[in-house]
């Protein structure tokens, strides 16, 4: 049973995860090396950084070590599959050397950074979001690559490598960008022959809530590692404004949270969506904390997050949280051939406690408790 009198609500997720899934890969798509592990250990250490327990600390080590040998080795991950997802979990290989000093991690670390450097790009430079989706810019993926990569570049890089880092920002906004209402769209096919991309534009069809998510906390959690005399770094603010004036026009309302597609709550079938808000959320607060949204953002900020106590959270009799209305996944292409309509987006299921809904909410509660108290 999680202690239901825990009064930080990051913590209490946190609590009930560990409890329910003491490994998160223990029998999960046949174990793989997944970036929603990734996710949820970033909030756990948020947490593990607010509340000094030591048992945060082991379980972020735990699930890295289920797939990182003593030599660096990294299980179910092949450099030459080129996946972008495939990097995220790297920022957690990173805390775990600074904390731990152990060697494997740093080796994995590296071999993650050997992928970017050979990943295949679009003429313009923006990485593939896979090698099976070629000449393909999904906004996903630059949550996936560019924190770890500003992070790695910062640590251990030279300073010319951060022009690649936010080059990746600007060319997918650029090729994304509605100039209309200031979103997104979830992707773009730079040789414009997908099923899913128009023959004109290359880009998908809607404003999928959950890519935006993953964009907006790419900004935030890349923004800190960028040196603030970096000719790119103003560009990349100016842009996180922006797009949250956009997710702005498009926030329901009533509970003060998203939809599955942002800018069609009248349609029949879409439905506010757990992950998209905390995502958004937390790119708000964190925002917030680093001045890099202004001030009169704090109410918003505190609306959202009590909408999404309110719309997603629920507590179970023996205290576990769960976080319902997320949309389990969502893609374009690939052998299901996801045509990116709004029927494909509201037809994915729709699950309680999903990881990357789980480790949003973590992050989005932790920088709101952070920014209530003037920690970090």
């Amino acid at each position: 049973m999680v202690e239901t009198k825990t009064i930080k609500w990051s913590q209490r997720m946190v609590d009930s995860l560990m409890e329910r899934r003491p490994l998160l890969s223990a029998g999960v798509r046949n174990d793989k090396w997944s970036y929603d592990y990734g996710v949820v250990l970033k909030g756990t250490e948020l947490v593990w950084r607010q509340t000094g327990d030591q048992k945060y600390l082991d379980y972020m080590k735990k699930n890295m070590d289920a797939f990182v040998n003593d030599d660096g080795d990294i299980r179910e991950y092949n450099v030459e599959t080129f996946n972008i997802d495939h990097i995220n979990n790297g920022k957690v290989l990173l805390t775990l050397y600074k904390e731990t000093g152990e060697l494997k991690y740093k080796k994995a670390a590296d071999l993650l950074r050997s992928q970017l450097r050979s990943h295949p790009r679009t003429s313009e430079g923006a990485f593939w979001h896979k090698k099976i989706y070629p000449y393909q810019i999904w906004l996903d993926g630059l949550y996936m690559g560019a924190p770890f990569y500003a992070e790695y570049v910062k640590e251990y890089g030279n300073q010319e490598e951060f022009d690649d880092i936010t080059k990746q920002f600007l060319l997918c906004a650029k090729n994304t960008k509605d100039h209309e209402t200031g979103l997104l769209y979830h992707a773009f096919d730079e040789k414009k022959v997908q099923p899913w991309a128009d023959p004109e534009t290359g880009l998908s069809k809607n404003f999928w809530g959950r890519s935006m998510g993953w964009f907006v906390m790419a900004i935030v959690d890349t923004l800190p590692f960028i040196p603030e005399d970096h000719k790119d770094r103003n560009r990349l603010i100016s842009m996180l404004q922006e797009i949250m004036q956009a997710l702005k026009s498009v926030q329901d309302q009533d509970s003060h949270v998203w939809y599955q597609v942002l800018n069609k709550s009248e349609k029949k079938g879409n439905y506010l969506e757990a992950s998209a808000s905390c995502m958004i959320l937390y790119a708000m607060a964190k925002g917030l904390r680093l001045k890099i949204i202004g001030d009169e953002w704090r109410e918003q900020a505190n609306k959202v997050y009590e909408g999404i106590l309110a719309e997603f959270i629920t507590v179970t009799s023996e205290g576990y949280v769960n976080l319902n209305k997320n949309c389990e996944v969502a893609g374009l292409g690939g052998p299901d051939n996801r045509d990116g309509t709004f029927e494909y987006y509201i037809s994915e299921p729709i699950i309680t406690n999903d990881l990357k809904g789980v480790g949003a909410f973590i992050l989005a509660a932790a920088e709101m408790e952070m920014l209530r108290e003037g920690g970090l």
